[in-house]
C-alpha cells in the first residue's frame, strides 16, 4: 500500500474509506472541474485521474459524477451552509 492510499483520521472520508488522495479528488470534482483540470492541478496523468474517480464511485457506491457529489457532499458540509446555520 503506498501512503497515498492510506485512510486518514480527519473528516468524512473516512466514512467514505477514501484514501487522502481519493478526497482530494473528490473535493475538486465537487467543485466541478473535469478530469483533465484536476490532473492538471494535482500533478497527474489524466488516467490517474480516471482510476481514482473509478475507486472513489465503487467506494461511494455511486453510479455518475452527479451521485458522487451528492454522497460527497453530504458528508462535507459546505462552508457557506455552516455559515448560515450560525446565522440563525
Amino acid at each position: 500500500m503506498r501512503v497515498d492510499d492510506a485512510p486518514f483520521d480527519a473528516g468524512p472520508s473516512v466514512a467514505a474509506g477514501l484514501s487522502r488522495r481519493e478526497a482530494e479528488v473528490m473535493e475538486l470534482i465537487a467543485t466541478g472541474r473535469s478530469n483533465g483540470q484536476i490532473a492538471q492541478h494535482l500533478f497527474l496523468s489524466e488516467k490517474t485521474v480516471k482510476n481514482h474517480v473509478n475507486r472513489i464511485y465503487a467506494k461511494l457506491g455511486a453510479d455518475s459524477r452527479g451521485a458522487a457529489i451528492d454522497m460527497w457532499r453530504e458528508r462535507t458540509p459546505c462552508p457557506a451552509d455552516a455559515l448560515r446555520e450560525g446565522e440563525a
